[in-house]
């Protein structure tokens, strides 16, 4: 059994494939892109939401920055150090030793009258 197929027959069958496996590969590609254009959306939209929370990050570390400065601008004012306390009682206690050692002291040490 022998099979004839003319020329024409043999072109003709040949573009038909050719032209179907063009268009199958086409549609497949289309599929294939518009997967990956929903995936770099979906990733972009991932990064813009990352984006923002960064951002209102950085603004409450500059709002506890400022805070912190303002307390340590504060501090002084309305703290007094344990080292000038006692430098500050120091000399009000010279003053009084001062004081006593001008009166004399006080004689007898209490009112007896003997």
């Amino acid at each position: 059994m022998s099979i004839e197929i003319q020329l024409w027959h043999l072109v003709s069958l040949l573009l038909s494939f050719f032209g179907a496996a063009f268009t199958g590969a086409k549609i497949l590609a289309g599929q294939f892109e518009k997967r990956l254009g929903e995936r770099f959306d979906t990733q972009e939209k991932r990064l813009c939401n990352i984006g923002d929370t960064l951002k209102s990050e950085a603004a409450e570390w500059k709002r506890v920055e400022r805070e912190l400065m303002n307390l340590k601008a504060d501090i002084p004012v309305q703290y007094v150090r344990r080292e000038d306390y006692i430098r500050g009682q120091s000399v009000l206690e010279a003053k009084l030793d001062a004081l006593y050692e001008k009166i004399g002291g006080i004689p007898g040490k209490g009112a007896r009258h003997d």
